[in-house]
Protein backbone atom coordinates (compact mmCIF):
# COMPACT_ATOMS: atom_id res chain seq x y z
CA UNK A 1 0.00 0.00 0.00
CA UNK A 2 1.28 3.03 -0.88
CA UNK A 3 2.34 5.46 1.96
CA UNK A 4 0.67 9.54 1.41
CA UNK A 5 2.72 11.89 1.32
CA UNK A 6 3.54 13.78 4.60
CA UNK A 7 3.44 17.97 3.84
CA UNK A 8 4.92 20.46 6.44
CA UNK A 9 1.27 20.74 8.24
CA UNK A 10 1.88 17.46 9.26
CA UNK A 11 4.84 17.73 11.15
CA UNK A 12 4.81 21.18 12.41
CA UNK A 13 4.97 22.76 15.98
CA UNK A 14 1.57 24.38 16.60
CA UNK A 15 1.46 25.13 19.84
CA UNK A 16 3.86 28.34 19.49
CA UNK A 17 5.69 30.80 22.18
CA UNK A 18 5.06 33.84 20.41
CA UNK A 19 6.72 37.70 20.83
CA UNK A 20 5.87 41.08 20.20
CA UNK A 21 8.09 43.68 19.29
CA UNK A 22 7.35 46.11 22.29
CA UNK A 23 8.67 43.38 24.33
CA UNK A 24 11.96 43.52 26.41
CA UNK A 25 14.75 41.38 24.91
CA UNK A 26 15.43 40.27 28.93
CA UNK A 27 12.02 38.80 28.94
CA UNK A 28 12.62 37.16 25.25
CA UNK A 29 15.71 35.94 26.72
CA UNK A 30 14.26 34.41 30.09
CA UNK A 31 11.30 32.49 28.17
CA UNK A 32 13.94 31.09 25.27
CA UNK A 33 15.23 29.27 28.50
CA UNK A 34 12.40 28.82 30.57
CA UNK A 35 10.77 27.16 27.38
CA UNK A 36 14.09 25.15 26.25
CA UNK A 37 13.83 26.98 22.58
CA UNK A 38 16.31 29.38 20.20
CA UNK A 39 14.11 31.81 18.93
CA UNK A 40 10.10 32.42 17.61
CA UNK A 41 7.95 34.12 15.58
CA UNK A 42 7.39 37.97 16.31
CA UNK A 43 3.64 39.19 15.67
CA UNK A 44 1.62 42.05 15.35
CA UNK A 45 -1.48 42.54 17.89
CA UNK A 46 -3.66 40.90 15.22
CA UNK A 47 -1.49 37.58 15.39
CA UNK A 48 0.11 38.54 11.47
CA UNK A 49 3.44 37.30 11.52
CA UNK A 50 6.26 40.32 11.41
CA UNK A 51 9.14 38.92 12.16
CA UNK A 52 11.21 36.12 13.96
CA UNK A 53 13.60 36.52 17.42
CA UNK A 54 16.45 33.99 17.78
CA UNK A 55 19.50 33.51 20.24
CA UNK A 56 21.33 34.49 16.94
CA UNK A 57 19.80 37.58 16.51
CA UNK A 58 21.06 38.51 19.93
CA UNK A 59 24.54 37.58 19.94
CA UNK A 60 25.42 40.65 17.73
CA UNK A 61 23.82 42.70 20.18
CA UNK A 62 25.38 41.85 23.29
CA UNK A 63 28.68 41.60 21.72
CA UNK A 64 28.34 44.86 20.65
CA UNK A 65 26.63 46.02 24.42
CA UNK A 66 29.86 45.13 25.76
CA UNK A 67 32.43 46.80 22.87
CA UNK A 68 30.04 50.15 23.15
CA UNK A 69 29.32 49.97 27.12
CA UNK A 70 25.85 49.93 26.94
CA UNK A 71 23.72 47.57 28.39
CA UNK A 72 21.26 45.70 26.04
CA UNK A 73 18.44 43.95 28.46
CA UNK A 74 16.35 47.30 28.22
CA UNK A 75 16.10 47.11 24.45
CA UNK A 76 12.51 45.54 22.88
CA UNK A 77 12.24 42.86 19.99
CA UNK A 78 11.75 45.25 17.40
CA UNK A 79 15.84 46.03 17.96
CA UNK A 80 16.86 42.69 17.86
CA UNK A 81 14.20 40.56 15.07
CA UNK A 82 14.97 39.74 11.71
CA UNK A 83 12.32 41.38 9.73
CA UNK A 84 12.87 39.64 6.30
CA UNK A 85 11.10 36.41 7.50
CA UNK A 86 11.05 33.27 5.21
CA UNK A 87 8.09 31.00 5.54
CA UNK A 88 7.46 27.20 4.65
CA UNK A 89 4.21 27.07 3.68
CA UNK A 90 2.24 24.47 4.85
CA UNK A 91 1.17 22.59 2.02
CA UNK A 92 5.30 21.80 1.47
CA UNK A 93 6.52 18.14 1.56
CA UNK A 94 8.84 16.75 3.84
CA UNK A 95 11.18 16.28 1.39
CA UNK A 96 11.13 20.08 -0.28
CA UNK A 97 11.28 21.56 2.88
CA UNK A 98 14.37 19.54 3.89
CA UNK A 99 16.32 21.07 0.73
CA UNK A 100 14.99 24.34 2.29
CA UNK A 101 16.88 23.88 5.52
CA UNK A 102 19.96 22.66 3.82
CA UNK A 103 20.15 25.56 1.37
CA UNK A 104 19.83 28.12 4.14
CA UNK A 105 21.39 28.20 8.00
CA UNK A 106 18.07 28.64 9.25
CA UNK A 107 16.90 26.57 12.17
CA UNK A 108 13.25 26.92 12.08
CA UNK A 109 11.02 28.69 9.47
CA UNK A 110 7.64 29.59 10.26
CA UNK A 111 4.71 27.80 8.42
CA UNK A 112 1.54 29.83 6.95
CA UNK A 113 -1.45 28.57 5.13
CA UNK A 114 -3.59 30.98 3.47
CA UNK A 115 -1.11 34.14 4.94
CA UNK A 116 -2.12 33.04 8.53
CA UNK A 117 0.91 31.88 10.81
CA UNK A 118 -0.39 28.44 11.79
CA UNK A 119 3.06 26.79 13.19
CA UNK A 120 6.54 26.31 13.09
CA UNK A 121 8.86 23.67 11.52
CA UNK A 122 12.44 23.09 12.90
CA UNK A 123 15.29 21.18 11.54
CA UNK A 124 14.79 18.67 14.53
CA UNK A 125 10.69 18.07 12.90
CA UNK A 126 12.29 17.12 9.74
CA UNK A 127 14.30 14.89 11.07
CA UNK A 128 12.14 12.94 13.45
CA UNK A 129 9.40 12.66 10.63
CA UNK A 130 12.58 11.02 8.37
CA UNK A 131 13.12 8.44 10.79
CA UNK A 132 9.35 7.83 11.22
CA UNK A 133 9.60 7.58 7.12
CA UNK A 134 12.63 5.30 7.37
CA UNK A 135 10.12 1.65 7.09
CA UNK A 136 7.80 3.28 4.97
CA UNK A 137 8.27 4.31 0.88
CA UNK A 138 10.02 7.50 0.68
CA UNK A 139 8.14 10.12 -1.49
Amino acid sequence: MEQPTVLVKDIMTTNLILFTVDQSIHEVMNAFIVNKISGGPVVDDKGKLIGVISEADCMKEISDSRYFNMPILDKTVGHFMTKEVEILPASMTLFDAASKFHDTSRRRFPVLDNNKLVGQVSRKDIVIAAINLKSQSWR
